[in-house]
């Protein structure tokens, strides 16, 4: 068959993609060719149909590309430089190394034009799903019957592992209910994976899978570009959530090793490339060789994206969206001084889960671009906000019981433009969001994690519910900041403090009630991470602890003065913040001329960097009434200062516990 002039120079671009992609990995050694080589067909098509701006990565009605596979990364690099952002060939043959702008795999921040950070596979199609989710309620909030603001579409690139994970079907059903009609899913289905053929561990329907959960579902060769084009034209006008499913081959354009799994994960070796250059009419003494006419035709996305937004900044200026840009400006750039906060300074105890709830609801009333919701537990988690709608015209966001999609939905959320995020659950479960949380912390993505049933108050659920590790794991996490606030009252400027800063956040919020406490507090101290609640000047012992424990804490130490045990009371309601405070701060709130020990219904590990002592939990949690169970497991006064008294080698005593 006769090729047009138009895909005759496709193919010259495609083929330009394909060996790029294969020097970088020779030239580092590593990497993944396959995926990028199989894949060039359709990029060189999307280019055409991409709206972006190089010269303006952040343009708020920019096409959104996510590349889910991101072991494809020499895919991704060869088209930023291609298409003229700020990634030189210099940086192409840095591919792997150390300091360089092209890491293995992509990294959001750290190069112009990459999204988000998709980290393992499967993440990057709910991340594509929250894009898609943030643009729909930016829409919903700014658009008008006749003017759009943000009509723009998400495409999402995957293989075969991508819709293997378990978080793709999640996603992909979230999408479906929702009927994201700006959410394209390009399948790269090649049939193969590491250990060969995919059929040797999936045999499953992908198209009946995905029209199942109520998506479109195209099906091309995606070498033909006809086919590439007609489909990526038909999704323009589509009314559902779209899937296209790419007949491909793995490292096409590789002569004998086209088809292999083994291109998949290696380098080619120099004999193959410079073979397969040569079948296809390039140099093959040439590495990282881009023909001039190739470079003109990508680099027409510098023009065409500047045309888009001056299109858009146009639209924009228009006197009839004087509204719908008041609407913009409040979700673009959120006032945090105009929230107001609830005063519990009267509240005799109140959960930290019912606080915050309040606190929520408080932060929504000022800000329009505060949503989110629960994995169906809002009830218990209390992250309902009252009279604000649901998604996606109104606040309220229902995952489902979808944890790992809803972490990694609300990061691309978070990083869309005009949405600040939250997502509630079950501590306990916050297992099955860890990759995402992970992802949150390595990129700075200020996304805010609502952990409800914080400990072995959990109760009767039993050991199964009740999170004994849990903090741990999360205070290990660099860039994670936990909250375990000990009331009401400063859950208030846990919250102060978390949103003012770049990060991700944690609140780990109790089921049972706290008491609020009354000793008078600096709460600026609070965003230290760390402060002293109750001080002695002839201090010999000090008491730390967060969440529930503080107050078990204060009154143990009245009953330890009985005993000549002088204790300051410390609240870590974040140990995180604590740890990045200066020496002279950390010194003067822990004295380390006092024993220390730290309390907390966890395992609690952590605090020996600061406690000589810890009085935390030493296995899994039982199934009882809360109160017998911090009984059992020696939360009681008693159970203080007896781990008191052995650290200070003074002989325990009872004393009336009804004199404090």
């Amino acid at each position: 068959m006769v090729m047009s002039e138009q895909n005759i120079m496709r193919k010259k671009m495609a083929n330009t993609i394909r060996f790029l992609a294969a020097d970088m990995v020779q030239e580092a050694n590593s990497g993944h060719p396959g995926m990028p080589m199989g894949m060039a067909d359709i990029a060189v098509v999307l280019s055409e149909h991409l709206k972006h701006n190089p010269k303006n990565p952040k343009w708020l009605n920019r096409d959104r590309l996510v590349f889910s596979g991101g072991h494809g990364s020499s895919l991704i690099y060869s088209l930023l430089h291609l298409w003229g952002y700020d990634l030189s060939l210099d940086d192409l043959k840095d591919f792997r190394q150390l300091d360089s702008k092209t890491p293995g795999h992509p990294e959001y921040g750290h190069t112009d034009g990459i999204e988000i950070t998709t980290g393992p596979l499967g993440q990057g199609i709910a991340n594509a799903v929250g894009f898609a989710m943030a643009a729909k309620y930016t829409g919903n909030q700014v658009n008008s019957e006749t003017c759009e603001l943000i009509d723009h579409k998400v495409y999402c690139l995957c293989g075969d592992g991508d819709l293997q994970e378990g978080i793709s079907y999640e996603a992909c059903s979230v999408a479906g209910h929702l009927g994201l009609d700006n959410m394209v899913l390009i399948y790269d289905s090649n049939e193969i994976t590491i250990e060969g053929s995919t059929s040797i561990s999936w045999s499953e329907d992908v198209g009946a899978r995905f029209e199942a959960q109520g998506w479109d579902v195209k099906k091309i060769n995606g070498h033909c570009y006809d086919d590439i084009d007609k489909a990526l034209n038909e999704v323009k006008s589509a009314i559902k959530p779209t899937i296209i499913i790419a007949n491909t081959i793995i490292g096409k354009g590789a002569c004998e090793l086209e088809g292999s799994a083994s291109t998949h994960g290696s380098p080619l070796g120099d004999d193959i490339i410079s073979e397969s250059k040569t079948k296809e009419g390039f140099p093959a003494d040439k590495k990282f060789y881009i023909p001039e006419d190739v470079l003109v035709r990508f680099r027409c996305a510098i023009e065409s994206g500047d045309l888009y937004e001056k299109e858009w900044i146009h639209r924009h200026k228009e006197a009839p969206l004087i509204e719908q840009n008041k609407a913009m400006e409040r979700l673009l750039n959120p006032d945090f001084s105009a929230i107001e906060f609830p005063d519990f300074s009267d509240t005799g105890a109140m959960a930290t889960r019912d606080s915050n709830g309040k606190i929520l609801n408080a932060i929504a009333r000022a800000i329009p671009s505060f949503v989110g919701g629960s994995a169906d537990l809002a009830p218990s988690n209390k992250t309902n906000l009252a009279d604000m709608g649901d998604f996606p015209k109104g606040r309220n966001m229902h995952f489902g019981i979808r944890e790992h999609s809803m972490a990694a939905i609300t990061n691309a959320m978070a990083l869309y433009g005009t949405v600040i995020p939250f997502s509630g659950t079950f501590f306990v479960f916050s297992d099955y969001q860890k990759p995402a949380v992970r992802v949150a912390a390595l990129t700075s993505i200020q996304n805010f994690f609502i952990w409800t049933h914080d400990s072995i108050g959990v109760g009767e659920d039993g050991s199964t519910h009740e999170p004994v590790e849990h903090l741990s794991q999360f205070r290990a996490l660099p860039n994670f900041f936990v909250w375990r606030p000990a009331d009401a009252t400063e859950n208030v400027e846990a919250w102060r403090t978390a949103l003012e800063m770049n990060a991700p956040h944690g609140f780990v919020l109790s089921r049972q009630k706290l008491k609020t406490l009354k000793p008078k507090r600096d709460f600026g101290e609070v965003s230290n991470g760390a402060y002293i609640v109750k001080e002695r000047k002839d201090a010999n012992f000090t008491l730390m602890a967060s969440g529930s424990e503080l107050m078990l804490c204060l009154q143990s130490a009245c009953h330890l003065e009985i005993l000549g045990i002088r204790a300051n009371v410390v609240s870590v309601p974040c140990l995180d913040l604590f740890n990045e405070q200066d020496a002279e701060y950390r010194a003067r709130v822990v004295d380390r001329d006092t024993k220390v020990l730290a309390v907390e219904a966890a395992t609690a590990t952590e605090y020996y960097r600061y406690a000589d002592d810890v009085l935390g939990m030493e296995s899994f949690g039982a199934s009882a009434p809360a109160e017998l169970l911090f009984e059992k497991f020696g939360f009681t006064i008693e159970g203080v200062m007896r781990r008191a008294c052995a650290l200070m080698d003074v002989e325990y005593r009872a004393v009336d516990l009804g004199i404090c």
